[in-house]
């Protein structure tokens, strides 16, 4: 139904009539698009083709010329001459290995030298099986150029080797003064064509070089070798079998054809057999006038059909384009009148929708604020229970000193009762000799008391120094003190264990003095207590520097750490000991402490037998004489 707002539409056979004109529109820009994309591709393909044709015609010449000079060079020298002269008096061995040498400095394949008659007298592959020397080469080019006093040239395939090669010759004169001389001999060398067609494998494109008969010698696709451009009738075949030019070599047909031949001199071709059958190549030639030869190359048309198709769907697309374009202002002025319409109702629509949210926002802000207060207590809450947490753990530590404050207990209280009982024995002395007035022996009674008193406060000290607190400040520590500390608290312990110290030198770590100390004397006694069945203990303590770290181990000759038990070693509350004796607190205690100091502690079992624990910190360097070290602190204690 049509109202004051639809728009006009166009009549039926107008719209019959475009959408029969749009597909014919669209095949003939594609069309259009792709000759013309076809043309500058193939034009771009030519370009390049003769770029590359130039640069490898030239390496080529370049590659075969530089050794130009060789032959004539060493027919020159006075060995060889000297060697003709006196043929059948000479041993060749010298001028063998003068050719090899010759050979392998100029990095070509063989060197050889021809008598008058071409019979081959030396040469450089004379230790190899196919080695030249006694063969005859009276029928190549080569050696009758040169026998007639001219600098020869020839390619094709060695009799012995059946390698394809170009020879260069030169005469050898012994007497180039008479009217009628002729040369004693001929040079030769022997130039392989391989390198060169390997260098011609890394170029997109198929390169060939053909002689005067049109046999590719040489080709960058090993099928192509030894092939006719075209088919070779059978005369033609026969002859070229006679020169023995390349040998045995059937010279198939190499299967190209010519479907289409430009302008420009170009050719498209495509191969109807072989490994290149069905692909399709512009093809281009240029002559090497100094050989004699026809050097092609075959590029792939596969950028052009690319290139055909991409200009095809590029045109395609714009012509898409431009239609989508022309319905849209189609559709634009159809639409306009139902936009207008439809935004009126959208502003309405919107109003409402406006006031919804601003509802929705304003009951989000208020569940925002609630949890922001919520999660703010929560943080709160956790603060306190990490205050709560280190609190507990300063003291858990505390409480382990104390432990082992109380496993030395015993050794303590005999260290104390000797010095008791001396007192008293001193004590009853002096009153004894205070009698008879003998001063002077009182005196002397009086000063050993002083004496065991002052050993009885160095105990005690100790103890007091193992009990305090720590300040949990980070600082300079000598660990050779840390060791000489807790050893002291086990002397009595001591006594029956060899204690041997592995350290060179006064060593520092950065560390806090009593949790360093705490760990120590929390190893010792373990491993004292482990070597308590063993008939010879022994306690190895070492500190070894490495680099910025420091290793500090402690090792037994206990029964050791049974090998399930060793990932579970520093697990709080697990022990090994039987009921009553450790709650299994301080291995986790010391695991801890050396975690919040930096470093890291890990058990191990030695080969033999017994324990060996070892704790990594950060070395730190010796610190300054004006700074009172933690030796100095610990002796103030004592």
């Amino acid at each position: 139904m049509k109202g004051p707002h639809r728009p006009p539409r166009l009549p039926l056979p107008l719209r019959w009539l475009l959408l029969l004109l749009l597909p014919l529109g669209l095949i003939l820009v594609m069309w259009q698009a792709a000759l013309v994309a076809r043309e500058q591709a193939l034009q771009t393909l030519m370009r390049e083709a003769e770029n590359e044709l130039r640069l490898s015609a030239a390496g080529l010449e370049g590659h075969l010329t530089r050794h130009d000079y060789l032959p004539q060079l060493l027919a020159s020298r006075e060995m060889v001459q000297r060697f003709l002269l006196n043929q059948g008096e000479q041993d060749p061995m010298p001028l063998n290995l003068l050719l090899d040498q010759f050979r392998a400095t100029a990095d070509v394949s063989d060197v050889y030298l021809l008598d008058a008659n071409a019979n081959t007298v030396a040469a450089s592959n004379w230790h190899r099986p196919d080695t030249f020397i006694g063969q005859n080469y009276a029928f190549r080019s080569y050696y009758q150029d040169a026998i007639e006093g001219k600098r020869g040239r020839f390619y094709g395939l060695g009799v012995q080797s059946l390698e394809r090669g170009y020879y260069f010759s030169a005469p050898v004169w012994l007497d180039d003064t008479a009217p009628d001389a002729r040369p004693s001999g001929v040079m030769v060398i022997k130039v392989l064509l391989d390198a060169i067609e390997e260098s011609w494998a890394e170029q997109d494109a198929e390169l060939m070089v053909t002689d005067e008969d049109d046999i590719i010698f040489m080709a960058s696709h090993s099928a192509l070798r030894m092939a006719a451009l075209h088919p070779l009738s059978e005369q033609e075949r026969q002859a070229l079998l006679a020169t023995r030019r390349y040998a045995d070599e059937p010279l198939s047909p190499s299967g190209i054809e010519v479907f289409a031949q430009r302008s420009d001199g170009s050719q498209l071709v495509h191969f109807t057999q072989g490994p290149l059958n069905g692909n399709r190549y512009l093809g281009l030639a240029r002559p090497m006038e100094a050989f004699g030869w026809n050097m092609h190359i075959l590029k792939p048309l596969g950028t052009v059909y690319r290139a055909q198709w991409l200009a095809a769907a590029l045109a395609g697309g714009l012509y898409g384009v431009v239609v989508l374009a022309g319905g849209i202002g189609w559709q634009r002025l159809r639409l306009r009148r139902e936009r207008e319409l439809f935004a009126e109702r959208e502003r309405h629509t919107l109003a409402r929708a406006r006031d919804e949210l601003e509802r929705n926002v304003e009951h989000r802000t208020r569940d925002l604020l609630e949890t922001n207060r919520l999660l703010s207590d929560e943080i709160e809450e956790r603060r306190r229970a990490e205050e709560n947490l280190r609190q507990t753990r300063d003291e858990l530590i505390q409480a382990a000193k104390l432990a082992v404050l109380g496993q030395l207990a015993a050794g303590i209280n005999h260290e104390l009762n000797q010095p008791l009982a001396a007192i008293r024995a001193y004590a009853e002395n002096a009153r004894a000799f205070l009698e008879r007035q003998r001063l002077e022996a009182v005196d002397a009674n009086l000063a050993q008391v002083v004496e065991l008193t002052e050993r009885m406060a160095e105990i005690s000290a100790q103890l007091r120094q193992f009990s305090r607190k720590s300040d949990s400040s980070l600082t300079a520590v000598s660990v050779q003190a840390c060791f000489d500390y807790a050893l002291r608290l086990y002397q009595n312990r001591l006594r029956d264990v060899e204690v041997i110290r592995c350290w060179s030198g006064e060593v520092w770590v950065h560390a806090d003095l009593v949790r360093l100390e705490q760990v120590l004397v929390n190893l010792i006694g373990n491993a004292l207590q482990a070597m308590t069945e063993s008939p010879a203990p022994k306690l190895t303590l070492s500190i070894e520097v490495e680099l910025a770290q420091v290793r500090i181990s402690v090792t037994d000759t206990g029964p050791g750490i049974p090998e399930p038990h060793l990932a579970r070693i520093f697990e709080p509350f697990f022990t090994t000991k039987s009921p009553g004796s450790g709650l299994g607190l301080g291995l986790s205690i010391s695991a801890r402490i050396i975690t919040d100091l930096g470093g890291s502690i890990e058990a191990t079992n030695q080969p033999g037998a017994g324990a060996c624990f070892t704790i990594t910190l950060p070395r730190e360097e010796c610190p300054d004489a004006s700074q009172s070290s933690p030796t100095q602190e610990q002796r103030s204690h004592a």
